[in-house]
């Protein structure tokens, strides 16, 4: 199964748009989500600071700062996640 982690921290109104859409594919399209709030971790604060939400597919960078549902598809497609 895939893997989706998001990057994010609280009070953070692009990491909710990003949840909001990745959620969305979620409940049509079968993947793992993992949410990872780096404020938990102060070497994550450093990397990404302000420069989230960051997702990662399957531990490849896929997004930063939006996630936009068409090119998410499209990704899942070809991680193998959706039939053509």
């Amino acid at each position: 199964m895939v893997l989706i982690e998001l990057y994010s921290k609280d009070d953070c109104h692009l990491c909710d748009e990003a949840k909001e859409v990745l959620l969305k594919v979620q409940h049509e399209v079968p993947f793992e989500l993992k949410e990872v709030k780096i404020h938990d971790d102060e070497n994550l604060v450093r990397e990404y600071g302000t420069k989230i939400p960051v997702v990662f597919i399957n531990g490849r960078m896929a997004f930063k700062y939006h996630v936009y549902e068409l090119e998410l598809r499209d990704k899942l497609r070809r991680e193998g996640s959706l039939v053509p």
